[in-house]
Formats: structure tokens, sequence, C-alpha cells
């Protein structure tokens, strides 16, 4: 990958992103614990985050696109359900498991399953072979996060 001011941009948004998960994980544990319900803390932060992106929608041309909703596939709506997935089970899971435990089996995940839909364009995606340099990245990587749980 050539790193180009584009390239840059787009690592620091994402980067920026990997940032905010375990610290979404910590304030969401806490919030369920503070509440007695991991649910009533997902709730919350749905709403938050609904306010948030809407916010976001009016503010860069309007709810124009959602015009188009009634002629998507269905299939892909199935993305909120993974986001509640993972907002539901990190915020059970992370007061018991540790914050650092959770994230590091959230991004084992991310790595198989990002290197699965690369290699098969899945979703529309670009398509990215799985090569054996490839593996060798991503098995350093596992690696590495499991090397920074390790006490």
């Amino acid at each position: 990958m050539r790193m180009t001011a584009e390239t840059l941009k787009y690592a620091g948004v994402m980067l920026a992103a990997g940032i905010g998960i375990p610290i979404l994980a910590a304030l969401n544990a806490q919030l369920g614990a503070r509440l007695g319900s991991p649910v009533a803390a997902g709730t919350v932060l749905f709403v938050v985050a609904f306010a948030g992106a809407a916010t976001v929608l009016m503010l860069t041309g309007g709810p124009g696109p959602l015009r188009a909703l009634p002629g998507q596939p269905a299939h892909l709506f199935g993305a909120g359900l993974f986001v509640a997935f993972y907002v539901l089970s990190i915020t059970w899971v992370a007061p018991r498991f540790g914050v650092g435990n959770a994230v590091f089996f959230v991004l084992l995940g991310q790595l198989v399953s990002a290197a699965i839909i690369d290699h098969f364009g899945l979703f529309g995606a670009i398509v990215k072979p799985f090569s054996p340099t490839r593996g060798a990245g991503i098995g350093l990587m596992a690696l590495g996060v499991l090397l920074t749980q390790r006490a």
C-alpha cells in the first residue's frame, strides 16, 4: 500500500475508531454495571449513537438518501444486528473478562473475518487474495495482540 495523503487520512480515521473501541467497551461496561443491566446500557448507547448519527446526517446533506432504503436488499440491514451483538456482548463480557481480553478476541475475530471477506470479495469488498505473506502478517498481528494481554 502506497502512503498517500488520502491513505494517511483513512488510516488516521480508522486508528481513531480503533482507539474508541476499548473506550466504548469500558464506558458501556461501567454504565451496565451501574444500571445493573448490560442490555439497558446497550439501549442507552444506541439512543446516543442514533442522535449522533442523525445529527451528522442532517449536517452533511439531510435525510434525502434515506428515501432509497425501501429498495435495498434485506440482508444489508443485518449490519445493525452485528453492531447490536457487539455492543451487548462487550458490555456484558468486559466487566467479567477484562476489557483487554474482550478486545483481544474481538481483534482476532476481525483479523480472520476481514481476511475471508477480502479473499472472496464478499459483500462487494475489493478482492485481496489470501497469501502466505498475508497469513504471516495476520499471524504476527494476532501474536502481538496476544503478547499485549500476557501478564
